[in-house]
């Protein structure tokens, strides 16, 4: 199997963008790009840092991230599995990248930019749950903003398909699988979705 070696190789397989691909651009939030970003609930957080790439679904109840000003968006970061793959990343390698879904819509929203980690109880507090915050939150600096094409998500069928579900391992299984059955199991995921409801945020 031969492999393209070079960015010419590349774009002759490929040719020219279209101006729309290109001008579709924008550099900070602008009053279209603001509404479809605060009407998302979830987005997919890339980050880059030493032992490779990085890849977090982050949901809310509401828009998944809170606007600082034109130039900047805050991403809490609620309750995980404490790896901190991505925040690890992040201190270390500030590039990250941000998909915004909302559910129906066959677009994408991404964003490019760099981020930093802060635990700043003025900020914290602004994400206020019941008197629950997360213990930091992600601020990106917004270097791009721009729509993706839906083709992806036509072919996919993501929204249209049904529920695929049925069938597939659960968490306890996979886990029982990677630790010859020291941990998960059946056991693992009849606790698992109980719990998390109590410790959603």
């Amino acid at each position: 199997m031969e492999f393209l070696k070079t960015i010419d190789e590349l774009e002759a397989l490929y040719g020219t963008p279209g101006a729309p691909s290109l001008r579709k651009v924008a550099h900070q939030l602008t009053p279209l790009y603001r509404k479809w970003i605060m009407s998302s609930r979830l987005c997919m957080l890339t980050t880059v840092g030493p032992e490779g790439t990085d890849d977090s679904p982050r949901g809310d109840d509401g828009p998944v991230v809170l606007e600082l000003d034109p130039d900047r968006l805050a991403l809490p970061d609620w309750r995980g599995n404490n790896r901190l793959d991505s925040l690890r990343n992040i201190v270390r390698d500030g590039r990250v990248s941000l998909m915004f879904l909302v559910p129906g819509s066959n677009n994408v929203v991404r964003v490019n930019g760099t981020a930093q980690v802060t635990a700043d109880p003025d900020l914290l507090q602004r994400f206020d749950k019941a008197g629950k915050r997360p213990r930091t939150v992600i601020v990106i600096e917004i270097n791009e903003i721009y729509s993706q094409c839906a083709r992806a998500f036509m072919r996919a069928r993501i929204w249209t398909a049904g529920d695929e579900s049925e069938g597939l391992p659960t968490v306890g299984a996979l886990l029982a699988e990677q630790t010859e059955g020291e941990e998960g199991g059946r056991t693992y995921d009849e606790e698992w979705a109980p719990r998390a409801a109590k410790t959603m945020w």
